[in-house]
């Protein structure tokens, strides 16, 4: 009897877990939760959520930071996991109104946030066990990464179609990222994202350049890359040397993020 009794408290919990359909508003967020093993709850997701490729053939609400509520509730979720890069929003204010759960997800520049975006997520999903397992996962990758500075200076370039390409400075995911694998950011002193310029590239006297493939594909291939303003004049220009990325992937902070670091790391030291 006490094991009917018990199964029977179990039914609502297990009743609702089954009913539970969620929208992931961010790539990262998206990425942790296949990783979870909770892709048959996904009814939708937003265009940054690109990996796994399987995720691309849900519903699309839009860009995470120009929602609208129509869009996420078409999908009539039960729970809305948004990261914290699409907040404020009023759309999300609205979804929340209609009763949907709406949770946020961390989104700050800082690699410990990858094991506490699983946490939230794992706990949102009500699989605790499974996110434990993979924040253990995350940890022994990250633990793994070499700690010893390398005297390397990396620029970051951001650039997609219809915009002029931005270096990376301080305070952004790409320092972040670049600090991370031991190496040092090029454009020193900067903060931010700032447009190209000859001077600031000269000065910065990068060894190497990260760029999204993406970006090398919108300007019409490495050839044009080497063409920007001042890249020819520096060691990375000299040598053309250049680690093309899934942008998501080295600077999303999530679970494919510590590869994406060994990558980088690996390639700055086999640099001249």
């Amino acid at each position: 009897m006490r094991g009917v009794a018990a199964l029977i408290a179990a039914l609502p919990l297990l009743a609702c877990a089954a009913q539970q359909k969620v929208v992931a508003l961010g790539g990262d967020v998206t990425e942790i939760l296949y990783a979870l093993g909770a892709q048959t709850t996904l009814v939708a997701r937003d265009s940054t959520s690109q990996w796994p490729p399987q995720a691309q053939v849900l519903p699309d609400v839009g860009y995470l930071r120009q929602l609208n509520a129509e869009g996420i509730l078409a999908a009539r979720p039960t729970l809305v996991l948004a990261s914290e890069q699409a907040q404020p929003s009023l759309a999300l204010k609205q979804v929340a109104q209609n009763g949907v759960s709406v949770v946020t997800v961390p989104g700050r520049n800082d690699i410990s946030v990858i094991d506490e975006k699983i946490r939230v997520i794992a706990g949102a999903l009500r699989k605790e066990k499974e996110g434990d397992a993979l924040r253990q996962e995350i940890g022994r990758q990250l633990a793994s990464l070499p700690a010893s500075p390398l005297n390397k200076r990396v620029l970051f370039i951001l650039s997609h179609g219809g915009m002029s390409a931005m270096a990376a400075g301080q305070q952004t995911a790409a320092d972040t990222a670049i600090r991370a694998a031991g190496l040092q950011n090029a454009m020193q002193g900067v903060n931010r994202y700032q447009p190209l310029s000859q001077e600031g590239v000269i000065a910065s006297q990068p060894d190497l350049v990260v760029i999204s493939r993406e970006g090398v594909a919108s300007m019409g291939g490495e050839a044009a890359l080497w063409k920007l303003p001042g890249l020819a004049q520096t060691p990375a220009g000299r040598h053309q040397q250049a680690l093309l990325v899934d942008d998501m992937a080295l600077l999303g902070f999530s679970i494919r993020t510590p590869d994406a670091l060994k990558q980088l790391r690996q390639k700055a030291e086999l640099l001249p």
